[in-house]
């Protein structure tokens, strides 16, 4: 899927395989991904340049990522790309009983447990691991694309909501009868190539 983006969006692509949990929890996977943002920067690239994505916990990690940046005072990227992004580690949306029959992927038992391992103690209103608690003003415009198959589709509509009361531009998709993280499954899926080719229009506006 990274490789596809980055032909849809006419730009080079980096995957960061950042340390999971339960070996290694919060905040190891958001210290990696400053790392490898860090890294770019420190290899020429200018942050207009960048755009930053992930599915499920990792669209969650993008705009932890992006919060972190503005608090310690570095310079932004030009957007961010969530796909069906997990960013609630209490599972609180009504998603996970109104779309539980119809998701075949996501249970909130299943996030909860994910939550404890991910959290390792830390609680789950802290926002960079949490970003549905976390000061969202000043971010770049953000792309959020989630499935209405979905039991995260809360988290989505959540984040989004969030973000353009904070002032961000951003742009949700619902996209009919999709499931969870769907452009993963874009060799399959036309609505996968769909949605990768909406993501490349968007990054492309944003870098310029």
């Amino acid at each position: 899927m990274v490789a596809e983006t980055g032909r849809a969006a006419q730009a080079r692509t980096l995957a960061i395989d950042y340390r999971r949990t339960p070996e290694h929890p919060f905040p190891a996977a958001l210290d990696d991904a400053l790392k490898a943002y860090r890294w770019l920067l420190t290899q020429g690239v200018q942050p207009a340049r960048v755009a930053v994505g992930g599915d499920s916990a990792g669209g969650g990690l993008t705009i932890a990522l992006m919060v972190a940046l503005r608090e310690r005072g570095l310079p932004l990227p030009a957007c961010g790309w969530c796909i069906s992004p997990w960013v609630d580690m209490e599972a609180r949306g009504d998603t996970y009983t109104t779309k539980a029959a119809i998701d075949p992927m996501i249970s909130r038992d299943y996030v909860l447990e994910l939550a404890g391992w991910y959290l390792g103690g830390s609680a789950p209103q802290t926002p960079l691991a949490a970003p549905i608690h976390a000061d969202l003003h000043g971010l770049p415009p953000l792309l959020v694309q989630v499935g209405s198959a979905e039991t995260l589709l809360d988290d989505s509509v959540q984040i989004a909501g969030r973000a353009g009361a904070a002032g961000v531009r951003v742009t949700l998709e619902i996209w009919p009868d999709m499931i969870h993280a769907w452009p993963l499954f874009h060799q399959q899926l036309t609505d996968g190539r769909r949605a990768i080719s909406a993501a490349g229009t968007f990054i492309r506006s944003a870098l310029g």
